[in-house]
């Protein structure tokens, strides 16, 4: 019953989607052109706040916990699970007072309204997955980036997210990368629960009437062994991960 009221659910979430994606493509330009980067993050933090509202279509609601005390004064390295695309307006959202800049794949940066005008001009990372020395020097790249500007950067190390809600063992390189890049940075680590329940049926139609959960965990400093505290942060991630179905 749920997969069939979906559909018509699933066309108006789209329709309201695209309208939002379209409209804020011009206000981006605008800002960043006319006003600059302050203007140009306070409309894109607008902008995913309108993608979230855009998902409340399908029922879906959001609780972010944060009971941390995180400086704005120093590098971040937001470290979270992945389980849909879904994820990121709720972290621009709701971290936008720390700038979070993503790690995200090359293929993104073309082609969708608003979404990759962002990552191209936002000083996110655009990685391609088949040249690992490209995709080394954008997180070099970024890593300086978020250490000079005291902003932070957004990783998913599982790679590709998961589509149950399990989550998949962390690849190191990329964090590691950024920590050697970003050293006064402070991790900050996330969990995410049922983002994946959206696409539960695939891309079409949604899923209905999702509870999507962010948990903030206590961050944790850049010190000692890189593999045992990567381990560390990983714990802490998997701990707060809900696999219900």
């Amino acid at each position: 019953m749920q997969k069939l009221l979906s559909y018509p659910l699933t066309v108006l979430f789209f329709i309201c989607f695209g309208l939002v994606l379209v409209i804020f493509h011009p206000i981006q330009w605008f800002c960043l052109k006319v006003f600059g980067y302050d203007a140009h993050k306070r409309s894109v933090s607008i902008l995913n706040w309108f993608i979230m509202r855009c998902t409340n279509v399908l029922g879906t609601r959001y609780t972010f916990v944060n009971h941390q005390t995180i400086p704005t004064d120093r590098p971040l390295l937001i470290v979270t699970n992945h389980q849909s695309m879904y994820d990121i307006p709720p972290l621009i959202w709701y971290m936008r007072k720390y700038h979070p800049k993503f790690v995200s794949k090359i293929e993104l940066g073309k082609g969708i309204p608003s979404v990759s005008y962002n990552l191209r001009n936002s000083g996110s990372a655009l990685i391609d997955r088949k040249d690992p020395k490209q995709s080394i020097a954008e997180l070099q790249k970024l890593g300086k980036y978020i250490e000079a500007n005291k902003r932070s950067a957004v990783i998913f190390p599982e790679g590709t997210r998961s589509r149950n809600g399990v989550p998949k063992p962390f690849r190191t390189t990329g964090l590691k990368v950024l920590m050697k890049n970003a050293p006064s940075a402070l991790i900050v680590p996330i969990s995410i629960n049922n983002s994946w329940k959206l696409l539960r049926f695939g891309k079409f139609p949604m899923g209905l009437g999702n509870h999507l959960t962010f948990i903030v965990h206590p961050p944790v400093e850049i010190e000692g062994d890189a593999e045992a505290l990567i381990a560390k942060v990983e714990q802490q991630i998997v701990s707060g991960i809900s696999n219900t179905p």
